[in-house]
Order: C-alpha cells, then sequence, then structure tokens
C-alpha cells in the first residue's frame, strides 16, 4: 500500500499558474485579503519556515510574514488539478485508488519493488502536472499514511511492522493519523505521551476511558495495525454542510434568522443534487471572539425543502440572544444509499 500526498498543493497550484511567485511566501485562504475574518488553506514552504500553518486567521499569518503573497482560495483550480493527477495515479499499472481528498490518495499494487513503484508514480505525476508529491509505503494503510509525513517533501518512505516501533516508538501520540492535539492530552493525563507507550497501553484500560470501540483502535493506532486493503469504491457523501465567517458580527435576530436562511438554501442544493432525504441537522455558531457551539436535531426522513429550513430556523432558536456572532454553519446529515437494505439510520456527523 502507497499513500500518495502532493506536496503544499494549493500554494503548488497558484504558483503553477504564475511562476514569478516560483520561491515566494505564497499563502492561500478566504478571498485572499488578510485584513478580512478568514483562514489559511495552504501556504507554501517559504511561509510555513515562519511558522504560518493551515487553520491560521490571515490576519496571524499576516503579522508572521508581512512580505508574504497572499491569494483568494480558488476551488475549481484545485479540483481540476486534482482530477489530472487522480486519472495519472489510476494509469498507472496495477493501480487500486483510493481517493482521500484534493490532495492525497491511497494506491494498492502488487510489486516485488515498492519503492521503484513509489518513483514510478512521482514521476509521472510530475511529467502530467508539474507537481511534486510525497509517497508513503506500509503494510497497512496507517503505516503508510505515517510513512508520508516522514518521507516530505517529494520524497519517499517505508513504514512496516518490522521498522514501526524503531522510527516512530519515540514520537509523540499526536504525530499518529487520527490523534490530534485534544486525544493526545488526554492520553498524557494516563501517563502515554510516546507512541511506543500506546503500543504498550492495555485495550481494555484505554476502552476504559475513551469506550468501547476509540480505546482499543488507539491502541491499535499505536502499533500501527488496521486496515490492509486499498477500496476504490466512490466515496458517498453523508451529509452537505456550509459555513460563513461574517467581516462584522452579527447580533441582530433577523440578521442571524437570514444567515441560517442563506445558508439552509446553498445546502439543499447539495442535498437535491444526491437525491436523499435528509435525516438530521446541524447548526455551528461561533461567537465573538473565538468559542464554538454546535446544536443538533435528528428528523424524519425528509425531501421537504420548507420542512429542513423550519427545522434550521428551530436551531437557531438556541443561540443566545444579543451574543455577537462571527461564524455560523449548517449541516444536513443524510440517508446512505444502503440504509434501505440494512435499516440503518446513519448516526449525525459534525465538523
Amino acid at each position: 500500500m502507497l499513500h500518495v500526498d502532493l506536496d503544499q498543493f494549493v500554494a503548488a497550484v497558484e504558483v503553477l499558474r504564475r511562476p514569478e511567485l516560483a520561491g515566494l511566501p505564497v499563502i492561500v485562504g478566504g478571498r485572499g485579503d488578510p485584513t478580512e475574518r478568514a483562514v489559511v488553506s495552504t501556504a507554501s514552504y517559504e511561509a510555513r519556515a515562519f511558522g504560518v500553518g493551515s487553520g491560521m486567521p490571515l490576519r496571524v499569518a499576516a503579522r508572521k510574514v508581512p512580505d508574504a503573497v497572499f491569494l483568494p482560495v480558488d476551488a475549481d483550480a484545485y479540483l481540476a488539478a486534482s482530477e489530472v493527477v487522480m486519472a495519472t495515479l489510476r494509469a498507472q499499472p496495477g493501480a487500486v485508488v483510493q481517493v482521500l481528498g484534493w490532495d492525497e490518495a491511497f494506491v494498492g499494487t502488487q510489486t516485488g519493488d515498492p519503492e521503484a513503484y513509489a518513483r514510478q508514480l512521482q514521476a509521472a505525476v510530475l511529467d502530467r502536472t508539474q507537481l511534486h508529491c510525497s509517497v508513503g509505503i506500509g503494510d497497512t494503510l496507517i503505516r503508510a499514511k505515517n510513512a508520508t509525513d516522514l518521507g516530505k517533501p517529494a520524497g519517499v518512505f517505508q513504514l512496516t511492522a518490522d521498522n514501526w516501533l524503531e522510527v516512530m516508538g519515540a514520537r509523540p501520540t499526536r504525530d499518529l493519523w487520527g490523534i490530534g492535539a485534544k486525544i493526545s492530552g488526554r492520553l498524557a493525563t494516563l501517563g502515554i505521551s510516546t507512541v511506543a507507550e500506546l503500543a504498550a497501553a492495555d485495550p481494555q484500560e484505554l476502552a476504559g476511558q475513551f469506550g468501547p470501540k476509540m480505546g482499543p483502535w488507539y491502541s491499535q493506532l499505536g502499533r500501527g495495525e488496521g486496515a490492509s486493503v486499498v477500496d476504490d469504491t466512490p466515496w458517498v457523501a453523508r451529509g452537505h454542510s456550509r459555513e460563513t465567517t461574517f467581516q462584522t458580527d452579527l447580533t441582530d435576530a433577523d440578521q442571524v434568522r437570514d444567515a441560517v436562511r442563506g445558508l439552509a438554501a446553498a445546502v439543499l442544493e447539495g442535498v437535491a443534487a444526491d437525491g436523499r432525504p435528509v435525516v438530521g441537522l446541524t447548526l455551528k455558531v461561533r461567537y465573538a471572539p473565538f468559542t464554538t457551539k454546535t446544536h443538533a436535531k435528528k428528523m424524519p426522513e425528509t425531501s421537504d425543502r420548507g420542512e429542513i429550513l423550519a427545522r434550521a430556523l428551530d436551531l437557531a432558536g438556541a443561540i443566545d440572544p444579543g451574543r455577537p456572532i462571527r461564524l455560523l454553519g449548517l449541516r444536513a446529515d443524510m440517508t446512505m444509499p444502503d440504509d434501505a437494505r440494512t435499516g440503518h439510520t446513519p448516526t449525525r456527523s459534525g465538523w
């Protein structure tokens, strides 16, 4: 199994369109205006050297790199480039491709020389798109995914059961795919700070802390174990979401309701295109300066736009009156294609 990750993808696409930006600190986010409320989508390596990272407010990024080139997000351009990359991967001998996003995918194949195959992938992508990628090789998807970070930029790295703990054991748990700052912090309170310590932890004890499913799964992550098959089944969205950051805080109830109506209209475009009923809504509210709350409600299956809008406005009734709001988001969860056969109703999925 190989994990292919395009290096600084969004920034690299922009540099291809504007060659004069090569070697400069490039920051892509929002409408490209660092005075507005928006966050960094991607920063070039030159900008990252100053501590700029994805998700950082553009205003903070501008303070770190005053001379950076700020560009607006152009999703259509990135999608078009991504489609060429994925088509290139699928064209490789024996490749089974599982797309994870614009800039990454798993590739499964039968080969006696996985490193040579990885180099072949890199060369093919570079030839077709002029974009560089890093490739991780592993005997599980988790190991392949983690290996990619060790190969960046534009390199190849291999992690298997034989060298997993040797390479990863001393690293902090937050370096693992699937463990963020919050979970790593909780693990640390249990005396588990490194990958090796997590690998040695008792799965049942972790189950007592994180639940019967997640506890053993975190233990599995520590050992690098898990799925070892690349699945090219087309991904199906469980839901559609939209969110808006307001340049001026909303404080008026009518403004809030108008904003929710606009979000609902945008979300319902995606729902209608999928043709599956809605079974739940989640409203995300970010109060000034930066406190986020979510309000969720399951609902009987429906495709009625009026009913869905009414439920969304009901959720808006839970917003603290008069409290300044800097962001609103709405997500609609839908039935999945196999629900009719299994009788299963999907659980709510948030941001």
